[in-house]
């Protein structure tokens, strides 16, 4: 069917990709007729369990439809499937898609089947040109990058939020240094032992996946991007090569420095941005002392992370343009 308007297409989501997979979810329930499967694993203390049932369940997938838009899991599920159609992948970060899985042998078998089944796929999307040069040098010719989007609108603030905020969590006398989502793979522990013994408040945010005598907070969206805004620093050590980072250009686009481990993708931003790189958990606090002390390294990363590549505008009409390039209209 080459008219898609008139069609139908299907994103599964399970795991991961978050609020971009919502903007892609948005962008296409405006242009297109769209049928959702948000398949997602039951949360298990038995791991392999909890996996092998989320793959049972993408397995179990059937249709005929233009496009089927997958992520990393129902991308392992492509071959086993009954499913007829276009397929794009989107990928957010592989490194961590593996280790998300704590067995080592299934790890490797899904290593395997991730890749044969990519062979498959029409349209490979990634966040950052590291990722891109990575599937091409393993022989991947349908690659494209389509960077993640900011709705810039929200990253309007008054000085009367940002002085509520701060008086409401009491945090009105000494600089707000910010380590991230509350997990550890984002390295905050390492972070908050590099950092503790600074004149600041150190805080975290979302679910306390890991226990840090950081102050932890689980806010609003609106409230945790004026935490942004009202910090000092950010810091985004991640340990796992990140697909892009989200929380480092939101942070960026508040017009406040980071400082950031620069794995995966992160590095494209952080460079781009002019923002510190820190690759030794040992040098954090020097590379944190040095971000406080140059505010003016938030106008440099917000002149990058403002680009019309970062829009959901642009966001929108790349993702139209692939859509009508994979069906062929």
């Amino acid at each position: 069917m080459k008219n898609i308007k008139t069609g139908s297409l299907l994103q599964i989501d399970s795991l991961g990709g978050g609020i971009h997979s919502k903007v892609i979810n948005d962008i296409l329930q405006k242009h297109y007729k769209c049928y959702f499967f948000n398949v997602v694993a039951n949360r298990n203390k038995n791991k392999l369990y909890e996996y092998l049932m989320l793959f049972y369940r993408l397995a179990k997938v059937h249709g005929n439809k233009d496009i089927w838009i997958r992520s990393f899991s129902s991308t392992i599920t492509l071959p086993f499937d009954k499913t007829q159609g276009k397929n794009i992948v989107v990928i957010y970060d592989v490194g961590n898609s593996f280790k998300s899985v704590h067995i080592q042998f299934l790890n490797k078998i899904m290593e395997k089947i991730f890749y044969y089944a990519l062979k498959r796929v029409d349209s490979i999307i990634v966040m950052s040109k590291l990722w891109k040069e990575y599937f091409e040098s393993r022989g991947y010719d349908n690659v494209r990058i389509i960077y993640t989007p900011f709705n810039m609108n929200v990253f309007e603030f008054t000085e009367e939020e940002i002085i509520s905020l701060k008086e409401k969590y009491e945090l009105t006398n000494k600089p707000i240094i910010y380590l991230g989502n509350c997990r550890r793979t984002k390295g905050v522990v390492e972070a908050y032992q590099a950092l503790k013994e600074l004149d600041g408040y150190l805080l975290t945010s979302g679910e306390k996946e890991v226990d840090i005598p950081a102050i932890n907070l689980n806010l609003s969206y609106r409230d945790y991007l004026r935490l942004l805004k009202a910090s000092s620093v950010v810091v985004t050590m991640s340990k796992f090569k990140e697909g892009w980072c989200r929380t480092a250009h939101e942070a960026m686009l508040c017009k406040t420095p980071v400082v950031g481990s620069g794995l995966g993708g992160m590095k494209e931003l952080l460079e781009g941005g002019r923002q510190i790189i820190c690759k030794d958990f040992n040098k954090l606090r020097e590379d944190v002392e040095y971000a406080i002390a140059h505010p003016e390294l938030g106008e440099k990363g917000y002149e990058y992370a403002s680009q019309e590549k970062f829009t959901v505008e642009y966001f929108e009409k790349e993702w139209i343009k692939l859509i009508s390039e994979v069906v062929g209209e």
